[in-house]
């Protein structure tokens, strides 16, 4: 279901006040007139019920009528490090990513990413591209997105988010089909119960030797898609929408292994 994403919160008597091209896609586009009830969600997540008030000067002015916080079905915060990819890839990313409901996007530049510098207006450019994103899709999370940094940055980062959480996981996608590390599986590792799962994503090529194991050392379980090398930008999708599913249907499971039992919430 679409939804209109606030581009500010309300103020502190519930008023919300939309103009230009909000203005004129709620009031030219949706066509609606004084006394219409919209549905929209704020800023930071949560969704809430505006009543339009008035329509006067080019200016929608409505009040904010709260309803239950969405609760995005209980599951934990899913983050998203993808390495910088070639052109424009990273914007399609970033768009099925906020579709997705990916919490938080960290760009990064791995060893074989190709782009080295990112210009200083691109993460405006992916806001803009996550708020259009989830008007479309109906998300109701706040997908964050950071400027581009280093491996080091992001692997201090990583340890920040494991301050935090009680049972974190990290899995990084890598492309070794007959090495040791083509073993493990989403169900086996999510398992464990996690408050947060973060996901590695490498460039065209794939992570180095020397990442690879760097982010295995900082904690991150290995996993390799399927049996075939999947594009970066499929992979970053494929990746979320797995652990989406089996986080959702995590109460139907059938385990193989009867020492392999989903801990009750």
């Amino acid at each position: 279901m679409k939804q209109f994403i606030l581009p500010s919160p309300p103020d502190s008597q519930g008023v919300v006040r939309l103009s230009g091209k909000d203005f004129h896609y709620l009031v030219r586009v949706r066509r609606l007139k004084e006394g219409a009830v919209f549905n929209a969600l704020l800023p930071a997540g949560g969704e809430v019920r505006v009543l339009v008030q008035s329509l006067a000067g080019g200016c929608l002015t409505g009040d904010c009528l709260p309803t239950e916080l969405v609760d995005e079905t209980a599951l934990p915060p899913i983050i998203l490090f993808q390495a910088l990819p070639k052109g424009a890839k990273l914007d399609l990313i970033v768009r099925q990513a906020a579709e997705g409901g990916i919490a938080e996007i960290h760009p990064f530049v791995s060893d074989y990413s190709i782009p080295k510098a990112v210009a200083g207006d691109k993460p405006e450019r992916w806001r803009r591209i996550i708020r259009e994103a989830r008007q479309q899709s109906g998300s109701s999370m706040a997908t964050e997105i950071a400027a581009p940094c280093t491996v080091e940055a992001l692997l201090d980062y990583w340890e920040t988010l494991k301050g935090r959480g009680k049972r974190p996981l990290g899995i990084i996608f890598h492309q070794d089909q007959t090495g040791p590390l083509a073993n493990g599986g989403f169900h086996g590792y999510l398992c464990s119960d996690p408050d947060l799962v973060v996901l590695a994503v490498g460039p065209e090529g794939g992570f180095s030797p020397e990442e690879v194991s760097r982010f295995l050392a900082a904690g991150f379980k290995p996993l390799i898609i399927g049996n075939t090398i999947l594009r970066t930008e499929t992979a970053a999708l494929y990746g979320a929408a797995a652990v989406r599913i089996i986080l959702l249907e995590r109460t139907a499971w059938t385990l193989t292994d009867p020492s392999l039992t989903f801990p009750s919430r």
